[in-house]
């Protein structure tokens, strides 16, 4: 443990020269992971353990082959608490989900970069429901394909492991990807809130922290522990105490 918290700090020293500023960021633990058999039970220790807001994980099973989460269960989770929702969809075509997804409950709506729509015209679609907007890239997909958009956007996701299944370890070339974005944003005089999605942990968080991450998606890392209110402190103080 010791030998970790010492990379962490000669990986921040080395990456974090620049100034960056940090935020004490949003916890979303993903439903994905939850125990759909106890759902009410399962968001219920959730919200009591602090969480700030709920990610929600949309799949058609065509553009990731997986499926996921339907409109009808966000309107069930909407039934037991006020939280903020951030809906992500890894979909070919996300225009015909927003409709669904705003009547459903949604608060956000994060699509991909990489989906058959016109960003632009999603964007719009969203907006005109009047929630926020965000735009997800996939590992293999450079910065600069989002960095024309971000200026209409409210939220940007760079992911941190291959779209589509959880459980996945984190990918640490997302970090450099954050800096990246670092470089543009201050140019936006506008907040934009930066979300990591994929393999975030307790160990994760500080390095994700310390780069001007907002918000932290997290599943596997809440949901599997017995102690979700100390996991979820863990991650929103990011080891802060420690890394310097």
């Amino acid at each position: 443990m010791k030998m970790a918290k010492n990379c962490l700090k000669l990986f921040i020293n080395k990456t974090n020269r620049r100034s960056v500023q940090i935020h004490t960021p949003k916890i979303a633990p993903s439903l994905l992971a939850a125990d759909f058999s106890r759902l009410g039970e399962e968001v219920k220790r959730i919200v009591d353990a602090g969480a700030d807001m709920l990610h929600f994980d949309v799949m058609d099973g065509e553009f990731v082959p997986n499926f996921g989460i339907s409109p009808p269960f966000i309107a069930a989770v909407r039934q037991i608490t006020q939280l903020p929702f951030d809906v992500h969809i890894m979909v070919t075509h996300p225009l015909r989900y927003i409709k669904a997804l705003a009547t459903a409950g949604a608060d956000f709506i994060t699509f991909h970069i990489e989906s058959a729509d016109e960003p632009y015209e999603v964007i719009s679609a969203i907006k005109a429901h009047g929630l926020k907007a965000g735009l997800a890239f996939s590992p293999k997909t450079p910065t600069t394909a989002v960095t024309s958009y971000l200026s209409d956007i409210d939220l940007v996701l760079p992911m941190s492991v291959e779209p589509g299944f959880g459980g996945q370890a984190f990918q640490r070339e997302t970090l450099g990807k954050i800096a990246e974005l670092q470089q543009v944003i201050p140019q936006l005089k506008r907040p934009l809130d930066i979300s990591v999605d994929g393999g975030v942990t307790t160990e994760v968080a500080p390095l994700a922290i310390h780069q001007g991450v907002t918000i932290l998606v997290a599943g596997t890392a809440i949901f599997r522990s017995q102690e979700p209110e100390a996991v979820i402190e863990k991650l929103r103080t990011g080891g802060t105490e420690d890394v310097v």
